[in-house]
């Protein structure tokens, strides 16, 4: 299996591939119409604009969003591709994670409906991350 850079749009693609064979139906109940533009910084590219909107991650920052996060590429990539939403609340206890406008709309995103194939597309994405 190729592997590509964390948020490369080759990583994004593939990501979006593997979620739509896991049957990756939007999400339900709070985090269905939930938009979050993300800002990914000290990346091996650079800074990388990105947002969540319908349970998974597309490139650049989409219009009307709530909410922003952002996030230093490291902790980004532990919560997002190995799962530790425990670094992720280290980092915005330390300041790391900046957020800017709705913070509720983060609760409703750790409290939304989840994919019952979750854990087996999480491996996946592991698997194809650099």
């Amino acid at each position: 299996m190729a592997q590509y850079e964390f948020l490369s749009d080759e990583w994004l693609a593939e990501v979006q591939k593997l979620s739509a064979e896991a049957g990756g139906d939007a999400p339900s109940g709070p985090a269905a119409d939930l938009k979050i533009n993300v800002v990914v910084t000290g990346g091996p590219s650079g800074d990388r604009e990105l947002h969540l909107a319908n349970g998974s991650f597309n490139a650049g920052a989409v219009e009307g969003a709530p909410t922003k996060l952002t996030v230093p590429y490291e902790v980004a990539k532990d919560m997002f591709v190995n799962g530790n939403q425990q670094a992720g609340m280290q980092a915005f206890m330390s300041g790391q994670i900046k957020v800017e406008g709705d913070m509720s709309k983060l609760m409703a995103m750790q409290s939304g409906g989840s994919n019952p194939n979750q854990a087996q597309l999480a491996e996946k994405v592991k698997a194809i991350t650099l």
